[in-house]
């Protein structure tokens, strides 16, 4: 497959264009400023698949109301330390954001808080959210549902989704640590973008109608997850902890991003947020992080790399270089941010897989 054509672009001018374009779709400005920071979180880090080239989804979602435009937001705490937040399918991103606020001056409050996000459409990158409480010094854990998508161990058919888990705990030098992974070997949003660069995909993430591993993002029927029944029993504690737990739906009985896009997705997050100075000395704990970050870059390099990595260090590196360089779109998705359609009828009431 050929490569797409890039263009580079700075930070806050792509935010600005796929804020516009929330707009005009419909959303609230402040919640257009919330999904578009969100996104240009992701790109900002080479997270592609989280960025600008979602934004025709949502876009048409929005207009076709499937994304609640004037939200009734509900918060309301179960416990000393436990909470619902009911973000009556508005988007994802401004739920989950507003319900991290939550959890952040719940655990400032209590050292430990566990907010359940329901009822909310597709949030993108869990970094996002999770390093609104490693600003604060708490550590932050998001994980979250998606659509059915990913063969069980031993299956052949789908079941769970890509169900990413995301932690992020903060150094003393305003470094952190950040997981952001999902449960399969390959997350959708990358399957997408290979698809908007019109490239191959690794020949290990994906199978098509045969069962049969393939390159070819355009033929891809399911996922595979990490490491076997390890993924799959990752992907389970995910379901359990963001959908059950939540009384909404699981595993193949969650909505699919593409069937109606009139209808809302009823989805499930989970945040918890803990304040180390309940369990040990603060200070203590922010240098024990930079230390183990330090040790983990001093170790020594396996053959044909440079340096050993700490979790989410490359994305910070390729976040300086954007902000210095600007950031890589394809040339597509540029042209689509800068005109005046708002979607092209893309998404609506395809499989799955948005085929």
């Amino acid at each position: 497959m050929r490569g797409g054509a890039e263009v580079r672009i700075a930070k806050a001018d792509l935010k600005e264009l796929m804020k516009n374009k929330f707009i005009k779709a419909g959303l609230l400005e402040e919640h257009a400023d919330i999904v578009a920071d969100v996104l240009v979180h992701a790109d900002a880090r080479g997270v592609h698949s989280h960025g600008a080239m979602r934004v025709e989804y949502y876009a048409e979602r929005i207009a076709k109301g499937g994304t609640t435009t004037r939200p009734k937001f509900s918060f309301e705490k179960t416990g000393p330390c436990s909470a619902i937040f009911d973000g009556d399918n508005a988007s994802g991103q401004v739920v989950a954001k507003l319900a991290m606020d939550e959890a952040i001056k719940m655990a400032g409050e209590t050292g430990i808080a566990v907010v359940g996000c329901k009822r909310l459409g597709h949030s993108g990158a869990l970094s996002y959210f999770v390093q609104q409480a490693a600003r604060k010094n708490l550590i932050g854990i998001s994980l979250c549902q998606s659509d059915p998508m990913a063969v069980p161990h031993g299956g052949a058919e789908p079941f769970f989704g890509t169900h990413p888990v995301a932690l992020s705990a903060p150094g003393a030098d305003g470094r952190m640590i950040t997981v952001d992974m999902a449960s399969t070997i390959t997350a959708w949003g990358k399957i997408l973008h290979a698809r908007s660069k019109h490239e191959s995909i690794p020949g290990d993430g994906a199978v098509d109608a045969t069962g049969e591993f393939t390159t070819d993002p355009y033929k891809v029927n399911a996922l595979v997850h990490i490491a076997g029944a390890k993924g799959y029993g990752l992907a389970m504690m995910v379901d359990i902890l963001s959908g059950v737990l939540l009384g909404l739906p699981y595993g193949n009985k969650v909505s699919s991003m593409y069937h109606d896009l009139s209808e809302g997705r009823n989805l499930g997050q989970l945040h918890i947020v803990i304040d180390p100075a309940y369990f040990t000395d603060l200070a203590g704990f922010l240098q024990n992080i930079n230390n183990m970050m330090d040790d983990i870059n001093s170790l020594k390099p396996a053959a044909g790399f440079k340096q050993v990595l700490f979790p989410g260090q490359a994305s910070a590196m390729r976040e300086k270089a954007y902000e210095r360089d600007g950031i890589e779109i394809v040339d597509d998705i540029y042209e689509y941010l800068v005109s005046d359609v708002i979607h092209k009828n893309t998404y609506d009431h395809k499989g799955n897989f948005a085929i």
